[in-house]
């Protein structure tokens, strides 16, 4: 069985996004065709309300997928699909954002926020789907215990078991991982998924002679049918996502991402006359 090796490592910089929110961009534009169909990921974990207070208040999304997970905070939400609610401790918030949605996410003063968005590109042919929202609570995200680790299956199959939701149109599998001291942990995978990983809490080795990788890294690994990850002495907890690549082409602008730059205009000029959503 061919295991993955680490292909690249990416620290990613701190940046201030919305209306001032202090994060640090872990993924981004420069890093779409090595991490294909994930276009972006930003973490965040402060125990300063200061930090991201300010929210990021109403804004569009087209041609993408937004999921945000907390394992700490308490993010208010509302969309103009009508829908609205708080994203909490263990909870996430899946978004098909499609022809095109308004969205707010403004974070509360917690002791300690603690997670990260993600992008998931759409691919060129359901870009203009329906919007959809899915509000998925801690209570129905299934949680494994095994030897040594502890995890969490918010999207796709792991061990055979489902997780909370699977995704429309890119299937990913996204694990939350906990791994106590030393433990080590396997994972069959689809030889040419895309796959990496962002430490969280900790540190660990994905062989056994092994470099040390500390958190607050994503750590992108190339093709293979299995991962090995092996937690150092203060354990380590990871977040993990894997998804066939699309292999198509990506034209960027702010928070739309198309396949033609005529059609990201496009996606702008409905923005300024008014015609950008499609289905309230």
């Amino acid at each position: 069985m061919k295991r993955r090796i680490v292909k690249r490592v990416v620290t990613g910089s701190t940046q201030y996004d919305g209306a001032g929110v202090k994060l640090v961009r872990v993924i981004g534009s420069r890093d779409v065709e090595d991490f294909d169909p994930f276009l972006m990921l930003d973490a965040f974990d402060s125990e300063d309300p200061a930090d991201y207070i300010k929210g990021f208040p109403w804004h569009p999304h087209r041609g993408i997928e937004t999921v945000t997970y907390l394992i700490k905070g308490d993010i208010e939400h509302g969309d103009s699909l009508g829908n609205k609610g708080s994203i909490l401790d263990g909870c996430c918030q899946w978004m098909t954002a499609g022809s095109g949605i308004l969205h707010q996410e403004m974070p509360k003063a917690s002791e300690r926020m603690l997670g990260a968005q993600l992008w998931v590109n759409l691919p060129g042919k359901d870009k203009m789907t329906d919007p959809e929202y899915r509000d998925i609570t801690s209570e129905i995200i299934p949680v494994i215990k095994e030897e040594g680790a502890t995890v969490r299956i918010i999207s796709g199959i792991y061990n055979g078991k489902a997780g909370a939701t699977a995704g429309d149109y890119v299937k990913v599998l996204y694990l939350d991982v906990e791994l106590q001291a030393g433990a080590e942990w396997k994972l069959a995978t689809n030889e040419d998924d895309t796959l990496f990983i962002y430490i969280v809490n900790g540190g660990g080795f994905f062989d056994e002679e092994g470099t040390y990788y500390d958190r607050r890294r994503a750590v992108l690994f190339d093709s293979g049918e299995e991962l090995y990850v092996k937690a150092g002495e203060d354990g380590m907890r990871f977040f993990l996502l894997a998804g066939a690549p699309l292999h198509e082409s990506v034209a960027w602008g702010g928070p739309i991402v198309m396949n033609t730059e005529e059609e990201l205009n496009h996606a702008f000029f409905e923005l300024n006359n008014g015609t950008f959503i499609k289905k309230q």
